[in-house]
């Protein structure tokens, strides 16, 4: 199947009461074993790329070719959207649009508000003529992924409605007490400022920083709108298990296939059960 953008996936998953998975490739085994997971699951599935993986992967063009290629290879029939992560600036944004990235985010978040909504409002013009969908961030997710570190500042349910409003984005990412990495104790995520802010945006929510979240809360937050949750590092926690175990039962290995391929498991493993708990299984 072509690459889609994240618009109607996530339209169907709020209206259905579940949730899309954004799961960030980080190399090869990542994206072969997120696009085999959705697959075998029948799910549609969000293949997420920060800037700094996208320059690992040798930048924006060689991803999509990457994702084209092993979609072609595995002859892979779900929706994929490949959702540019974090989008630092609009040029970054425009350059991953013009690469092929079928969905961006902006995050633009750390600006003022108004500064906010001028940065978004141009990369939602750009992208929406290209039939790229764009979400944007309000507020300070927690943490620390990827370059991208902050302390948690909740989203002001006024000015989501006001960003939906004038900017025309396709879904919104407010901060709610998620944070990105491992959580340090229990997540205390605000459901009456997620409920809030769904009813006056009316438009799907985003939940960063998905790994450690528990199923009840997940589930809680897919019943107040939530309809992409992101996951990347309990991702990489399974897969970097897996590959100390290998190389400590097995000092000779040099091979990295040897242990590259059972990392690639365990991460199909992880999205599987990802999806079953967000409920996108069978929805593609």
């Amino acid at each position: 199947m072509a690459l889609v953008s994240m618009k109607e996936m996530l339209i169907k998953a709020k209206e259905e009461k579940y949730a899309v998975g954004q799961y960030n490739i980080n190399n090869l085994e990542f994206t072969q074993a997120i696009l085999l997971a959705a697959q075998e699951e029948k799910s549609p599935v969000i293949l997420g790329v920060s800037e700094g993986a996208a320059k690992y992967m040798g930048g924006f063009v060689s991803v999509v070719y990457m994702v084209k290629g092993l979609i072609e290879s595995y002859g892979i029939t779900v929706p994929v959207a490949i959702h540019l992560d974090h989008g630092s600036s609009f040029d970054k944004c425009k350059e991953a649009i013009d690469a092929g990235f079928t969905s961006v985010m902006i995050d633009a978040s750390h600006h003022p508000f108004e500064e906010n909504i001028e940065i978004t409002s141009q990369v939602v013009e750009y992208a929406h003529a290209k039939g790229v969908s764009v979400e944007a961030e309000l507020g300070t997710v927690g943490g620390d992924e990827d370059g991208v570190t902050g302390g948690i500042i909740y989203a002001d349910p006024e000015e989501c409605r006001k960003m939906v409003a004038e900017t025309a984005i396709d879904c919104l990412a407010p901060a709610l007490g998620s944070v990105h990495g491992p959580y340090k104790g229990e997540p205390n995520l605000g459901f009456k400022e997620m409920e809030e802010i769904s009813n006056l945006a009316d438009l799907p929510l985003v939940l960063h920083g998905g790994t450690g979240i528990p199923t009840k809360d997940i589930q809680r937050s897919i019943s107040l709108g939530t309809a992409k949750i992101n996951v990347n590092t309990e991702n990489q926690i399974a897969a970097t298990k897996v590959v100390r175990e290998v190389l400590a039962n097995d000092t000779k290995v040099y091979d990295p296939r040897k242990y590259l391929a059972p990392a690639r498991e365990a991460i199909k493993t992880t999205v599987i059960g990802k999806m079953r708990e967000f409920g996108s299984s069978q929805k593609a």
